[in-house]
């Protein structure tokens, strides 16, 4: 494998720039569309975090999604639902969002800073749907292919 960098893009937005208000909990509250650019042929699943890094609660899980099938492209709008049926049945676990993306809210005049983090897996992982961020992290320790992030704020 060239790298265990996975290098992505999420549509609209710059790393280290503006999340879109499409994709906050003040606008559609929709998840981004991502762009995979070197996508290990041996990856078989992708999952995404995505977590507040500026909320007391440190790296506040506001969503977290595993078992989409890996391709170059992750659609924007996914939804809600412990298993969505448009993605082969990818697993959407608790977070803030539970079931479901949940976009940035910080409080009003306070701007917080985001990280996407998608990772490219050699396997689907067996995880029920009322798992945690920590569940996952833990599961798929021996399964990462890559793993890449990008940041965002919003306010």
């Amino acid at each position: 494998m060239e790298s265990n960098i996975l290098k992505f893009k999420c549509t609209r937005m710059e790393d280290g720039g503006k999340i879109p208000v499409e994709n906050t909990g003040r606008g559609q509250d929709i998840s981004p569309e991502f762009i995979i650019e070197n996508l290990s042929p041996d990856a078989k699943t992708l999952a995404i975090t995505f977590e507040d890094l500026s909320h007391p609660v440190k790296n506040f899980t506001h969503w977290v999604i595993w078992n989409i099938p890996a391709k170059s492209k992750i659609e924007k709008g996914i939804k809600p639902g412990k298993n969505v049926p448009s993605m082969e049945n990818a697993k959407q676990g608790f977070g803030y969002g539970i079931h479901r993306y949940a976009g940035p809210k910080p409080p009003k005049g306070k701007i917080h800073t985001y990280r996407f983090t998608i990772y490219s897996l050699d396997c689907e992982i067996s995880l029920g749907a009322n798992s945690f961020k920590r569940n996952f992290l833990k599961k798929v320790e021996k399964h990462i292919l890559q793993k890449g992030s990008i940041t965002g704020e919003f306010e």
